[in-house]
């Protein structure tokens, strides 16, 4: 994993939508910053914005004016094979729903981002089972997705998120669909994670998510408020 001081960083960050009357100002000016090693939560309410700059941090979209730096790199500079190899190699994304293939074992589900990155298949197994293993569901590797629990399914989401070891971890809820204890475990995980020299934004509704944060950051209208 190669060390960026700062891996995600957002300038004068504007995103609209449609135009006229169906003009939607998401983003308005968005200035952020995220060190190395930090863990910053990111709350607001629903339509504050917070979902659209993830998007752009996790290179899936592109800001109307404004730069968003991601690993150092402008992604308004880049082609759309650049971008995607930006999003594969640089980012990790634990989402709200899971997003795992039901016909893939959650060995399987993990060890994805390392097959994208061309990882040979021993370094494959290897790290694969020892992620597992340290999210508490290797006695789950050979089951599919729908044998398993929420919580289950979740770990395994953090553990397939930092495989290829990103520079930057994104989660969009990750403790949404969770029980207290399931949702505990996961962010103890993001919060070791953080601690090991990952980067991590984390969109969340949760008071109990927000307190591991090292920095809460408050989002209204499109804007940064706090």
């Amino acid at each position: 994993m190669e060390s960026f001081e700062h891996p995600i960083a957002a300038r004068g960050v504007w995103k609209i939508y449609g135009a006229g009357d169906e003009r939607v100002e998401a983003l308005r000016g968005v200035d952020l910053v995220v060190s190395a090693r930090e863990l910053v939560a990111l709350v607001g309410d629903s339509g504050s914005g917070k979902s659209t700059l993830l998007n752009l941090i996790g290179c899936v979209d592109l800001p109307t004016r404004g730069e968003v730096l991601v690993a150092g790199e402008s992604t308004s500079q880049l082609d759309d094979e650049r971008l995607t190899t930006l999003r594969r190699e640089r980012v990790g994304t634990v989402f709200q729903f899971f997003n795992f293939l039901p016909t893939m074992t959650l060995e399987e589900n993990v060890g994805l981002p390392l097959v994208l990155v061309g990882a040979p298949a021993r370094e494959r197994e290897r790290r694969v089972r020892e992620l597992l293993e340290r999210v508490g569901v290797a006695a789950q590797a050979r089951k599919y997705p729908s044998q398993v629990s929420g919580g289950q399914l979740q770990r395994a989401a953090v553990a397939r998120a930092v495989a290829h070891r990103p520079a930057i971890v994104l989660a969009d809820e990750p403790t949404g669909n969770l029980d207290s204890r399931s949702g505990a475990a996961v962010l103890e995980l993001l919060r070791e994670i953080a601690d090991e020299g990952q980067t991590i934004l984390m969109v969340t509704h949760s008071a109990e998510a927000a307190k591991i944060a090292d920095r809460v950051v408050h989002m209204r209208d499109g804007r940064i408020v706090a």
